[in-house]
């Protein structure tokens, strides 16, 4: 299981994108999840609609369209690139886009249905006793859902890691640039006799998934855990 240089580089650019997939993801991944489970408002079945999209359509797709609307012809890629120089396709950032846009929705769904979870009656009873919103949602939401924000991070996590088809289309397969687990996998397929070294990226793939759930599993029950402690 020695790594060569080449699968150094593509193991710690996957580990870099998936974390920052996670980390630009979470907090809008929070606030929907909030506003699909608490608010009743004009137009929220065609946000979920929108919101659950890349889980149905196929990634080719949806790369497709961030090709189209964030390449540097598109139309919000080009103003990008006009305004603040900022391109996405052919490097790592379009990588960090292509897999927040597939992961987001599981991290919503696994938010809203931790929310939805919670007995309500906590809440007006402390709204009841004149603490406002965000002191209700700081001290008795947020602790509560906690392990479903954990559960909606390491479903993220994992979900960039795997992320084959909307990457590829958008920022391509560039060694060193763009070029995550899936990618390169794909890349050794194609050539004869690489058998043993797809076998090897197959393998750290499979650790580092297992990795992701085993200390989502264990931050979660520390988190449970704390929570039944306050509650008692």
């Amino acid at each position: 299981m020695t790594l060569s240089e080449a699968e150094l580089t593509v193991i710690l650019l996957s580990l870099k994108v998936a974390i920052w997939c996670v980390a630009i993801s979470i907090l809008p991944a929070l606030f929907m999840g909030w506003l699909l489970a608490r608010r009743d408002f004009y137009g929220k079945t065609l946000l979920n609609v929108f919101i659950h999209l890349p889980l149905v359509m196929p990634p080719v797709v949806v790369g497709y369209f961030l090709l189209v609307t964030l390449g540097k012809r598109g139309v919000i890629g080009s103003w990008l690139f006009d305004t603040f120089n900022i391109s996405l396709i052919f490097n790592w950032k379009g990588v960090v886009v292509a897999t927040s846009v597939m992961a987001f929705p599981l991290m919503v769904r696994a938010i809203r249905h931790a929310i939805e979870a919670i007995d309500q009656n906590l809440e007006v009873a402390a709204l009841t006793l004149g603490k406002p919103p965000y002191y209700v949602f700081l001290t008795i939401t947020l602790p509560l859902i906690l392990p479903g924000i954990l559960a909606g991070a390491t479903l993220g996590f994992a979900r960039a890691l795997g992320e084959f088809g909307a990457t590829i289309t958008f920022v391509s397969n560039i060694p060193g640039q763009t070029q995550t687990l899936p990618l390169a996998i794909y890349s050794l397929l194609q050539v004869p006799g690489s058998g043993d070294a797809v076998l090897k990226l197959v393998i750290l793939s499979i650790l580092l998934a297992f990795a992701a759930i085993a200390l989502s599993e264990w931050l979660a029950h520390r988190a449970l855990k704390r929570t039944g402690m306050r509650a008692g």
